[in-house]
């Protein structure tokens, strides 16, 4: 792709972000990974949404960052496994070398590829050939993007053994699609419930909030769901909880930047 057209790519791409409304996050968060995979010519991407918990052990070599939500371009049995088990060890102290220098740079956007955190040993290393190589991925760039001060949104693009290693300007190329996004990175941490609050949105509440976004009442939304009024309204009332607000008004608000 030649030069002025991957500018007219990302440019592009921005404005079809723009033209996805707040309810439908999901497509385009699918939508935007797709792109970055496009214009990188990768396999695969995943996004992250990453918090910082209260609990902060002063052994803790990640700093109480923990990956909340990890959703991939192209998921799979083995990936969605492996993914499990990184967040696991992570949760049991098993820092891997990569997350351990990302983090270090916690609070400020950042854009690396592997080789810029770890020297060629690290390619030797039991994590790298499971983690990597056993789910078909060579090379990676990990883009991330701080929302506040305990809250990030990472993305991760990713190419396979076919696939040469990323060079320092498609780096940095990534980079600059996802810098000028910060709309977008709030609304989704906003989508799963991260920006305000450590604990996820539940499935069922991301139904709702979703809902809730596009201006349907309570009882629009129970009639939509097949569900109780009851039952939605104990749902919205939990999505207010965990945004720290007290009504649609101010879940608005927060959603479209007007409020903290």
């Amino acid at each position: 792709m030649a030069l002025d057209n991957r500018i007219e790519f990302i440019h592009g791409l921005w404005d079809e972000l723009a033209d996805f409304d707040a309810a439908r996050s999901d497509e385009a968060l699918l939508h935007l990974m797709g792109g970055l995979c496009k214009l990188a010519r990768a396999g695969n991407a995943a996004w992250v949404g990453a918090v910082r918990m209260d609990t902060l052990s002063p052994n803790d070599m990640a700093q109480g960052w923990r990956p909340r939500i990890v959703r991939h371009l192209h998921p799979s049995p083995p990936l969605d496994a492996a993914t499990r088990e990184q967040m696991d060890r992570l949760e049991h102290g098993a820092v891997d070398e990569t997350i351990i220098r990302n983090l270090a740079c916690a609070g400020t956007f950042r854009a690396n590829r592997l080789r810029d955190l770890v020297g060629p040993e690290w390619f030797a290393t039991p994590y790298y050939r499971i983690y990597y190589q056993g789910v078909g991925r060579e090379d990676a760039v990990w883009v991330a993007f701080p929302v506040n001060q305990d809250a990030e949104s990472w993305f991760g693009v990713f190419r396979g053994p076919d696939q040469p290693p990323f060079s320092a300007a498609e780096r940095d190329e990534l980079a600059y699609v996802l810098r000028g996004l910060k709309w977008f990175h709030r609304q989704a941490m906003l989508s799963h419930g991260l920006l305000v609050a450590n604990g996820p949105l539940t499935p069922a509440e991301r139904r709702v909030l979703r809902l809730l976004l596009t201006g349907l009442t309570e009882k629009e939304i129970a009639d939509q769901l097949g569900r109780s009024h009851h039952t939605i309204h104990q749902w919205v009332t939990s999505i207010y909880r965990k945004f720290g607000v007290n009504n649609r008004a101010a879940l608005m608000a927060l959603w479209l930047g007007q409020a903290v």
